[in-house]
């Protein structure tokens, strides 16, 4: 159960699934995909070469903070002669009148991840994430993550520190509460461990977000399963606000070097 645990926290993170050009959606948590591409890029990981050392990595996310789901509308091509517009498939240009492609990316805004990463490998990508051979992002080149991407390296559990450990952003907390809930992803869906009494199945997914290669010309990805849990945490953890955050967050990190 050894491992690692990042914070993923900035203005704008987007973790594709099954984006086309035109449409560029997000899940509403880090895929597994993003993640491997992560390490991929902090390893010096070339995109032709093979992947199956992060195959049995387990990752496991709260949401500390889920964001607000936007989009952007960019256009390319537009204004242009058509001798300099995008070509088609088959290397064509398009007719005069259609040479402008509409293009909408989804992102999620001020959302905050903590995730677990244990498994066979992991003090090597921590080691890596500290000091990464090509910049880390979140899903995107242009979304730069937060300071404190990496919390902590050799955690004994690190899924344990999901859920009385590392700090949480301002929640509401209703009078004399003593926790409040969270929302756990957790890989494995309905054949995963069985989860406690005090522990809610709120979802099930199929994702195509396993990577089998990131090369350019022929992208491959595999499915797994993931389960959404509602899990109660201690308020303790829970910060007064952003100050109280980073204190916390600075402390807890400072603590565990």
């Amino acid at each position: 159960m050894s491992g690692l645990l990042l914070r993923l926290a900035g203005p704008m993170q987007s973790w594709g699934e099954h984006s086309t050009f035109g449409e560029r959606d997000t899940l509403p948590y880090p895929s597994r995909s993003g993640m491997v591409g992560m390490f991929a890029a902090a390893q010096g990981v070339g995109r032709d070469e093979p992947l199956e050392r992060y195959d049995d990595l387990r990752l496991t996310v709260r949401v500390d903070s889920p964001g607000l789901r936007m989009s952007d509308f960019q256009t390319v091509g537009g204004g242009l002669p058509r001798g300099r517009t995008v070509p088609t498939a088959e290397g064509k240009r398009r007719p005069e009148n259609a040479t402008t492609i509409v293009t909408r990316k989804a992102f999620l805004a001020d959302a905050v991840f903590t995730v677990a990463v244990t498994g066979p490998g992991t003090e090597g990508i921590g080691t890596a994430l500290a000091s990464p051979h090509w910049q880390t992002y979140l899903g995107r080149r242009s979304f730069v993550p937060d300071p404190l991407l990496l919390l902590r390296r050799d955690v004994t559990d690190p899924v344990a520190e999901l859920r009385g450990g590392v700090p949480l952003p301002r929640l509401h907390v209703p009078v004399g509460a003593e926790s409040v809930t969270v929302d756990l992803v957790v890989e494995g869906g309905a054949g995963s461990e069985r989860a406690s009494e005090s522990v809610r199945a709120r979802s099930r997914a199929t994702l195509n977000d396993v990577p089998r290669s990131f090369a350019s010309r022929r992208r491959l990805y595999a499915s797994r399963e993931v389960r959404v849990d509602s899990v109660p945490v201690p308020v303790s953890l829970v910060a007064r606000g952003w100050r109280d955050y980073q204190e916390r967050l600075f402390r807890y990190v400072k603590e565990h070097r």
